[in-house]
Protein backbone atom coordinates (compact mmCIF):
# COMPACT_ATOMS: atom_id res chain seq x y z
CA UNK A 1 0.00 0.00 0.00
CA UNK A 2 1.03 3.39 -1.03
CA UNK A 3 0.77 6.14 1.36
CA UNK A 4 1.08 10.30 1.17
CA UNK A 5 3.22 12.64 3.50
CA UNK A 6 -0.45 11.83 6.17
CA UNK A 7 0.62 7.73 6.05
CA UNK A 8 -3.19 7.76 4.20
CA UNK A 9 -3.20 5.73 1.28
CA UNK A 10 -2.66 7.72 -1.78
CA UNK A 11 -3.62 5.50 -4.78
CA UNK A 12 -4.47 2.11 -5.75
CA UNK A 13 -1.42 0.02 -5.55
CA UNK A 14 0.52 3.48 -6.97
CA UNK A 15 -0.68 2.96 -10.34
CA UNK A 16 -2.78 6.03 -10.50
CA UNK A 17 -3.11 9.43 -8.24
CA UNK A 18 -7.01 9.00 -6.92
CA UNK A 19 -9.38 11.83 -7.85
CA UNK A 20 -9.01 14.72 -5.49
CA UNK A 21 -12.67 14.36 -3.68
CA UNK A 22 -11.50 10.23 -3.08
CA UNK A 23 -8.33 11.58 -1.97
CA UNK A 24 -9.89 13.45 0.48
CA UNK A 25 -12.34 11.30 1.44
CA UNK A 26 -9.25 8.22 2.43
CA UNK A 27 -7.31 11.03 3.74
CA UNK A 28 -9.87 11.55 6.41
CA UNK A 29 -10.79 8.46 7.01
CA UNK A 30 -7.46 7.36 7.29
CA UNK A 31 -6.82 10.07 10.25
CA UNK A 32 -9.94 9.45 12.13
CA UNK A 33 -10.97 5.78 11.39
CA UNK A 34 -7.31 3.80 11.67
CA UNK A 35 -7.18 3.19 15.22
CA UNK A 36 -11.10 3.04 15.44
CA UNK A 37 -10.62 -0.08 13.09
CA UNK A 38 -7.17 -0.89 14.54
CA UNK A 39 -8.76 -1.07 17.77
CA UNK A 40 -12.11 -2.89 17.14
CA UNK A 41 -9.64 -6.09 15.69
CA UNK A 42 -7.59 -6.21 18.32
CA UNK A 43 -10.05 -6.51 20.92
CA UNK A 44 -11.69 -9.44 19.06
CA UNK A 45 -9.05 -11.47 17.45
CA UNK A 46 -6.61 -10.70 20.25
CA UNK A 47 -3.90 -10.69 17.39
CA UNK A 48 -2.10 -7.21 16.70
CA UNK A 49 -0.30 -8.33 13.85
CA UNK A 50 -3.89 -9.36 12.12
CA UNK A 51 -5.50 -6.29 13.26
CA UNK A 52 -2.84 -4.39 11.93
CA UNK A 53 -2.38 -6.58 8.26
CA UNK A 54 -6.22 -6.15 8.07
CA UNK A 55 -7.05 -2.45 8.20
CA UNK A 56 -4.59 -1.75 6.08
CA UNK A 57 -5.71 -3.80 3.49
CA UNK A 58 -9.00 -2.41 3.99
CA UNK A 59 -7.32 0.97 2.95
CA UNK A 60 -5.92 -0.36 0.13
CA UNK A 61 -9.26 -2.02 -1.13
CA UNK A 62 -11.12 1.22 -0.65
CA UNK A 63 -8.42 2.95 -2.65
CA UNK A 64 -9.26 0.38 -5.27
CA UNK A 65 -13.24 0.42 -4.90
CA UNK A 66 -14.13 3.96 -3.64
CA UNK A 67 -13.33 5.38 -6.80
CA UNK A 68 -15.03 3.21 -8.70
CA UNK A 69 -18.40 2.70 -6.49
CA UNK A 70 -18.00 5.77 -4.38
CA UNK A 71 -17.41 7.04 -1.33
CA UNK A 72 -19.81 5.14 1.37
CA UNK A 73 -21.77 7.18 3.43
CA UNK A 74 -20.60 5.52 6.57
CA UNK A 75 -16.76 5.05 5.81
CA UNK A 76 -15.70 3.82 9.27
CA UNK A 77 -18.73 1.25 9.03
CA UNK A 78 -17.17 0.49 5.38
CA UNK A 79 -13.56 -0.07 6.73
CA UNK A 80 -14.34 -2.00 9.92
CA UNK A 81 -16.79 -4.27 7.21
CA UNK A 82 -13.84 -5.24 4.72
CA UNK A 83 -10.87 -5.20 7.61
CA UNK A 84 -13.25 -7.93 9.53
CA UNK A 85 -13.70 -9.85 6.12
CA UNK A 86 -10.23 -9.81 5.54
CA UNK A 87 -9.32 -10.92 9.19
CA UNK A 88 -11.43 -13.56 8.94
CA UNK A 89 -9.74 -14.85 6.45
CA UNK A 90 -6.07 -14.26 7.67
CA UNK A 91 -7.30 -16.11 11.16
CA UNK A 92 -8.83 -19.08 8.87
CA UNK A 93 -5.48 -19.38 7.09
CA UNK A 94 -3.24 -19.81 10.04
CA UNK A 95 -6.26 -22.28 11.98
CA UNK A 96 -7.52 -20.43 14.52
CA UNK A 97 -10.13 -22.45 16.01
CA UNK A 98 -13.55 -21.99 14.44
CA UNK A 99 -15.64 -21.32 17.48
CA UNK A 100 -13.72 -17.89 17.97
CA UNK A 101 -14.40 -17.04 14.36
CA UNK A 102 -18.13 -17.87 14.58
CA UNK A 103 -18.49 -15.79 18.06
CA UNK A 104 -17.13 -12.84 16.51
CA UNK A 105 -18.96 -13.10 13.25
CA UNK A 106 -22.52 -13.92 15.22
CA UNK A 107 -21.61 -10.50 17.33
CA UNK A 108 -21.03 -8.70 14.38
CA UNK A 109 -24.27 -9.11 12.91
CA UNK A 110 -25.86 -8.66 16.28
CA UNK A 111 -24.35 -4.98 16.39
CA UNK A 112 -25.09 -4.10 13.09
CA UNK A 113 -22.28 -2.56 12.04
CA UNK A 114 -22.17 -3.03 8.13
CA UNK A 115 -25.10 -0.47 8.25
CA UNK A 116 -24.54 1.34 11.37
CA UNK A 117 -27.62 0.80 13.95
CA UNK A 118 -30.31 3.23 13.77
CA UNK A 119 -31.95 2.66 17.11
CA UNK A 120 -30.45 5.68 19.29
CA UNK A 121 -29.84 3.34 22.15
CA UNK A 122 -27.82 1.06 20.22
CA UNK A 123 -26.03 4.11 18.40
CA UNK A 124 -25.24 5.07 22.07
CA UNK A 125 -24.26 1.36 22.92
CA UNK A 126 -21.58 1.22 20.09
CA UNK A 127 -20.26 4.56 20.16
CA UNK A 128 -19.05 3.89 23.76
CA UNK A 129 -18.08 -0.05 22.77
CA UNK A 130 -15.29 2.48 19.93
CA UNK A 131 -14.38 4.86 22.63
CA UNK A 132 -13.37 1.51 25.16
CA UNK A 133 -11.77 0.14 22.25
CA UNK A 134 -9.44 2.91 21.17
CA UNK A 135 -8.87 3.69 24.81
CA UNK A 136 -7.63 0.08 25.88
CA UNK A 137 -5.17 0.80 22.34
CA UNK A 138 -3.67 3.70 23.52
CA UNK A 139 -3.52 2.54 27.29
CA UNK A 140 -1.56 -0.91 25.99
CA UNK A 141 0.53 0.42 23.89
CA UNK A 142 1.29 3.16 26.40
CA UNK A 143 1.79 0.37 29.24
CA UNK A 144 5.00 0.64 31.84
CA UNK A 145 6.14 -2.57 31.37
CA UNK A 146 7.25 -1.89 28.21
CA UNK A 147 10.26 0.62 27.39
CA UNK A 148 9.63 4.06 26.54
CA UNK A 149 10.92 3.82 23.36
CA UNK A 150 8.65 0.67 22.59
CA UNK A 151 6.10 2.80 23.75
CA UNK A 152 6.61 5.67 21.49
CA UNK A 153 6.67 3.74 18.91
CA UNK A 154 4.31 1.37 18.86
CA UNK A 155 2.14 4.59 20.22
CA UNK A 156 2.83 6.13 16.14
CA UNK A 157 2.26 2.64 14.69
CA UNK A 158 -1.03 1.35 16.01
CA UNK A 159 -2.62 3.86 17.03
CA UNK A 160 -1.22 6.74 14.76
CA UNK A 161 -1.33 4.81 11.41
CA UNK A 162 2.38 5.69 10.63
CA UNK A 163 4.41 3.00 8.88
CA UNK A 164 7.72 1.60 10.19
CA UNK A 165 9.66 3.35 7.80
CA UNK A 166 7.97 7.05 8.40
CA UNK A 167 9.10 6.35 12.43
CA UNK A 168 12.57 5.05 11.76
CA UNK A 169 13.27 8.12 9.67
CA UNK A 170 11.72 10.59 12.24
CA UNK A 171 13.75 9.35 15.06
CA UNK A 172 16.79 8.39 12.56
CA UNK A 173 17.18 5.22 13.21
CA UNK A 174 17.51 2.20 10.55
CA UNK A 175 14.05 0.66 9.80
CA UNK A 176 15.36 -2.86 10.33
CA UNK A 177 15.99 -1.22 13.91
CA UNK A 178 12.53 0.39 14.42
CA UNK A 179 10.92 -2.92 13.16
CA UNK A 180 11.99 -4.64 15.74
CA UNK A 181 11.57 -2.46 18.38
CA UNK A 182 7.98 -2.65 17.77
CA UNK A 183 7.77 -6.21 17.11
CA UNK A 184 9.74 -6.38 20.65
CA UNK A 185 6.70 -4.65 22.18
CA UNK A 186 4.16 -7.04 20.72
CA UNK A 187 5.82 -9.42 21.74
CA UNK A 188 6.31 -8.49 25.60
CA UNK A 189 2.51 -7.51 25.32
CA UNK A 190 1.55 -11.03 24.28
CA UNK A 191 4.03 -13.16 26.59
CA UNK A 192 3.88 -10.93 29.27
CA UNK A 193 0.01 -11.15 29.41
CA UNK A 194 -0.04 -7.30 29.55
CA UNK A 195 -4.08 -6.71 29.69
CA UNK A 196 -6.32 -5.33 26.98
CA UNK A 197 -8.49 -3.04 29.06
CA UNK A 198 -8.86 0.79 30.47
CA UNK A 199 -7.63 0.95 34.03
CA UNK A 200 -9.37 0.57 36.66
CA UNK A 201 -10.72 3.89 38.22
CA UNK A 202 -8.13 3.92 40.51
CA UNK A 203 -5.22 3.20 38.38
CA UNK A 204 -6.40 5.49 35.64
CA UNK A 205 -4.63 8.96 36.91
CA UNK A 206 -0.99 7.33 37.38
CA UNK A 207 -1.83 5.28 33.89
CA UNK A 208 -2.76 8.39 32.21
CA UNK A 209 -0.19 9.57 33.25
CA UNK A 210 1.95 7.69 31.47
CA UNK A 211 0.40 7.94 27.77
CA UNK A 212 0.90 11.39 28.54
CA UNK A 213 4.26 11.33 28.65
CA UNK A 214 4.42 9.50 25.87
CA UNK A 215 2.66 12.33 23.78
CA UNK A 216 4.99 14.33 24.96
CA UNK A 217 8.01 12.78 24.04
CA UNK A 218 6.85 12.34 20.74
CA UNK A 219 5.71 16.29 20.45
CA UNK A 220 9.20 17.30 22.28
CA UNK A 221 11.43 15.38 19.35
CA UNK A 222 8.97 17.42 16.53
CA UNK A 223 9.90 21.11 18.99
CA UNK A 224 13.35 20.54 18.92
CA UNK A 225 14.67 17.69 17.28
CA UNK A 226 17.43 15.57 19.05
CA UNK A 227 19.64 14.83 16.24
CA UNK A 228 20.01 15.71 12.24
CA UNK A 229 19.72 19.27 9.85
CA UNK A 230 16.42 20.37 10.69
CA UNK A 231 15.69 22.20 13.93
CA UNK A 232 11.69 20.90 14.06
CA UNK A 233 10.26 17.95 12.58
CA UNK A 234 6.50 19.36 12.13
CA UNK A 235 5.25 15.86 10.89
CA UNK A 236 6.00 14.42 14.65
CA UNK A 237 4.13 17.92 16.04
CA UNK A 238 1.40 17.15 14.25
CA UNK A 239 0.96 13.52 14.90
CA UNK A 240 1.15 14.01 18.64
CA UNK A 241 -0.97 16.91 18.58
CA UNK A 242 -4.08 14.90 17.01
CA UNK A 243 -3.13 11.89 19.61
CA UNK A 244 -3.69 14.34 22.03
CA UNK A 245 -6.73 15.86 20.99
CA UNK A 246 -7.73 11.84 20.28
CA UNK A 247 -7.16 11.48 24.39
CA UNK A 248 -9.03 14.51 25.15
CA UNK A 249 -12.34 13.68 23.39
CA UNK A 250 -12.32 9.51 24.73
CA UNK A 251 -11.52 11.65 28.43
CA UNK A 252 -13.28 14.96 28.09
CA UNK A 253 -12.62 15.63 32.11
CA UNK A 254 -9.04 15.09 32.09
CA UNK A 255 -7.58 18.32 32.93
CA UNK A 256 -3.75 17.62 32.18
CA UNK A 257 -4.73 15.87 28.36
CA UNK A 258 -6.28 19.41 27.79
CA UNK A 259 -3.14 21.24 29.44
CA UNK A 260 -1.16 19.07 27.51
CA UNK A 261 -2.90 19.64 23.87
CA UNK A 262 -3.00 23.46 24.83
CA UNK A 263 0.59 23.37 25.46
CA UNK A 264 1.53 21.90 22.20
CA UNK A 265 -1.21 24.02 20.27
CA UNK A 266 1.04 26.79 21.62
CA UNK A 267 4.28 25.51 20.69
CA UNK A 268 3.31 24.42 17.30
CA UNK A 269 1.28 28.42 16.84
CA UNK A 270 5.01 29.13 17.11
CA UNK A 271 6.50 26.81 14.54
CA UNK A 272 6.37 29.35 11.08
CA UNK A 273 8.80 31.95 13.48
CA UNK A 274 11.09 29.96 14.75
CA UNK A 275 13.41 29.18 11.54
CA UNK A 276 14.02 31.80 8.82
CA UNK A 277 14.52 31.02 5.31
CA UNK A 278 17.43 29.06 5.56
CA UNK A 279 15.87 27.31 8.28
CA UNK A 280 17.71 28.01 11.00
CA UNK A 281 17.29 28.94 14.94
CA UNK A 282 15.33 32.34 15.21
CA UNK A 283 15.20 32.58 19.37
CA UNK A 284 11.79 33.67 20.87
CA UNK A 285 13.07 37.12 21.76
CA UNK A 286 13.45 37.77 17.91
CA UNK A 287 10.80 36.06 16.74
CA UNK A 288 8.08 37.59 14.39
CA UNK A 289 5.04 37.23 16.86
CA UNK A 290 2.16 38.06 13.60
CA UNK A 291 3.88 34.75 12.14
CA UNK A 292 2.42 33.00 15.15
CA UNK A 293 -0.89 31.09 14.50
CA UNK A 294 -3.94 32.92 16.38
CA UNK A 295 -6.29 30.87 15.79
CA UNK A 296 -4.14 28.01 17.52
CA UNK A 297 -3.39 30.46 20.08
CA UNK A 298 -6.62 31.39 20.92
CA UNK A 299 -7.56 28.02 21.36
CA UNK A 300 -5.33 26.81 23.49
CA UNK A 301 -6.49 29.46 26.05
CA UNK A 302 -9.90 28.33 25.96
CA UNK A 303 -8.63 24.90 26.92
CA UNK A 304 -6.80 26.51 30.11
CA UNK A 305 -9.93 28.70 30.86
CA UNK A 306 -12.02 24.50 31.22
CA UNK A 307 -9.17 24.04 33.88
CA UNK A 308 -10.71 22.32 37.50
CA UNK A 309 -10.17 23.71 40.83
CA UNK A 310 -7.94 20.70 41.54
CA UNK A 311 -4.00 21.95 42.13
CA UNK A 312 -2.41 22.34 38.60
CA UNK A 313 -0.43 19.45 37.89
CA UNK A 314 2.98 19.60 35.52
CA UNK A 315 1.35 19.31 32.12
CA UNK A 316 -1.14 22.85 33.23
CA UNK A 317 2.03 24.52 34.71
CA UNK A 318 4.08 24.47 31.51
CA UNK A 319 0.62 25.06 29.86
CA UNK A 320 0.37 28.40 32.10
CA UNK A 321 4.19 29.36 31.44
CA UNK A 322 3.25 28.60 27.55
CA UNK A 323 -0.02 31.18 28.41
CA UNK A 324 2.09 33.98 29.41
CA UNK A 325 4.30 33.91 26.39
CA UNK A 326 1.22 33.49 24.30
CA UNK A 327 -0.09 37.00 26.03
CA UNK A 328 2.99 38.72 25.62
CA UNK A 329 2.67 41.56 22.29
CA UNK A 330 6.51 42.04 22.80
CA UNK A 331 9.12 40.36 23.71
CA UNK A 332 9.86 42.78 26.55
CA UNK A 333 6.18 42.57 27.69
CA UNK A 334 6.55 38.92 28.99
CA UNK A 335 5.99 38.61 32.46
CA UNK A 336 9.08 36.83 33.79
CA UNK A 337 8.19 36.72 37.24
CA UNK A 338 5.06 34.90 36.60
CA UNK A 339 6.91 32.59 34.64
CA UNK A 340 9.82 31.78 37.05
CA UNK A 341 6.87 31.67 39.51
CA UNK A 342 5.28 28.54 37.30
CA UNK A 343 8.80 26.83 37.29
CA UNK A 344 9.09 27.15 41.33
CA UNK A 345 6.11 25.26 41.45
CA UNK A 346 6.74 22.36 38.88
CA UNK A 347 10.23 21.84 40.01
CA UNK A 348 8.35 21.24 43.21
CA UNK A 349 6.42 18.08 41.10
CA UNK A 350 8.76 16.96 38.83
CA UNK A 351 12.43 16.04 39.80
CA UNK A 352 13.67 16.85 36.37
CA UNK A 353 17.57 18.38 35.40
CA UNK A 354 14.93 19.99 32.56
CA UNK A 355 13.01 21.86 34.80
CA UNK A 356 15.89 22.72 37.00
CA UNK A 357 17.54 24.18 33.52
CA UNK A 358 14.41 26.38 32.71
CA UNK A 359 13.83 26.98 35.90
CA UNK A 360 17.12 28.51 35.93
CA UNK A 361 17.10 30.63 32.76
CA UNK A 362 13.32 31.95 33.71
CA UNK A 363 15.07 33.70 37.45
CA UNK A 364 18.09 35.25 35.28
CA UNK A 365 15.42 36.80 32.80
CA UNK A 366 12.75 37.49 36.15
CA UNK A 367 15.87 38.96 39.05
CA UNK A 368 18.81 39.19 36.79
CA UNK A 369 21.79 37.75 34.66
CA UNK A 370 23.84 37.24 37.77
CA UNK A 371 21.28 35.51 39.55
CA UNK A 372 20.77 33.21 36.64
CA UNK A 373 23.69 32.00 36.99
CA UNK A 374 24.08 31.47 40.31
CA UNK A 375 21.19 28.99 39.55
CA UNK A 376 22.98 27.15 36.69
CA UNK A 377 25.63 26.77 38.46
CA UNK A 378 23.60 24.12 41.36
CA UNK A 379 22.67 22.65 38.00
CA UNK A 380 25.90 22.16 36.56
CA UNK A 381 27.34 21.04 40.07
CA UNK A 382 24.78 18.21 40.20
CA UNK A 383 26.38 16.84 37.09
CA UNK A 384 22.88 15.69 35.67
CA UNK A 385 23.21 17.62 32.40
CA UNK A 386 26.48 16.82 31.84
CA UNK A 387 27.40 17.00 27.59
CA UNK A 388 24.35 18.67 27.30
CA UNK A 389 24.27 21.49 25.11
CA UNK A 390 21.75 23.52 26.57
CA UNK A 391 23.50 24.28 29.53
CA UNK A 392 26.53 25.89 28.55
CA UNK A 393 24.21 27.81 25.83
CA UNK A 394 22.30 29.15 28.37
CA UNK A 395 25.43 30.11 30.54
CA UNK A 396 26.78 31.51 27.45
CA UNK A 397 23.66 33.96 26.96
CA UNK A 398 23.60 35.53 31.03
CA UNK A 399 27.57 36.30 30.85
CA UNK A 400 26.89 37.65 27.22
CA UNK A 401 23.87 39.90 29.35
CA UNK A 402 26.91 40.85 31.91
CA UNK A 403 28.93 42.32 29.21
CA UNK A 404 31.68 38.94 30.23
CA UNK A 405 32.98 38.46 26.40
CA UNK A 406 35.47 35.64 27.68
CA UNK A 407 33.19 33.77 29.48
CA UNK A 408 30.51 33.80 27.20
CA UNK A 409 32.92 32.62 24.04
CA UNK A 410 34.00 29.76 26.10
CA UNK A 411 30.29 28.58 26.97
CA UNK A 412 29.53 29.37 23.14
CA UNK A 413 32.59 27.06 22.28
CA UNK A 414 31.70 24.25 24.69
CA UNK A 415 27.85 24.53 23.74
CA UNK A 416 28.90 24.03 19.84
CA UNK A 417 30.72 21.03 20.05
CA UNK A 418 28.10 19.52 22.03
CA UNK A 419 24.98 21.16 19.46
CA UNK A 420 23.27 17.72 18.24
CA UNK A 421 21.34 19.69 15.22
CA UNK A 422 22.95 21.76 12.70
CA UNK A 423 21.02 24.81 12.91
CA UNK A 424 21.28 24.84 16.39
CA UNK A 425 25.25 24.56 16.00
CA UNK A 426 24.81 27.44 13.20
CA UNK A 427 23.09 29.65 15.75
CA UNK A 428 25.54 29.11 18.02
CA UNK A 429 28.61 30.45 15.81
CA UNK A 430 26.76 33.49 14.83
CA UNK A 431 26.05 34.36 18.57
CA UNK A 432 30.04 33.54 19.04
CA UNK A 433 30.57 35.47 16.02
CA UNK A 434 28.81 38.87 17.13
CA UNK A 435 31.39 38.30 20.41
CA UNK A 436 34.42 38.36 18.54
CA UNK A 437 34.34 39.94 15.40
CA UNK A 438 36.81 40.47 13.30
CA UNK A 439 39.76 43.11 13.49
CA UNK A 440 38.69 46.11 11.46
CA UNK A 441 41.70 46.98 9.24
Amino acid sequence: MTTDADGAPSGAGGSEPLAPEVAVALRDAYRSEWARVVATLIRVTGDWDVAEEAAAAAFERAAHTWPRDGVPRNRGAWLTTAARNLALDRLRRRGVEVEKVREWIAMEEVSGRTGGPSDPAAIAAEDALDRDDRLRLIFTCAHPALPMESRVALTLRTVGGLDTGEIARAFLVPEPTMGQRISRAKRKIRHAGIPYRVPTADLLPERLGGVLAVLYLIANEGYLASRGDSLQRLDLTAEAIRLTRLVVALLPDADESRALLAMLLLQHARSAARVDAAGDLVPLPEQDRSRWDAAQIAERLALLDRAGDESPGPYRLQAEIQAVHARAATADDTDWPAIAGRYDALAMLADSPFVELNRAIAHGMAYGPRHGLDELALVAASGRLDGYHLLPAAQADLHRRLGETDAAAACYREAIALAPTTPERRFLERRLAELTPPPAD
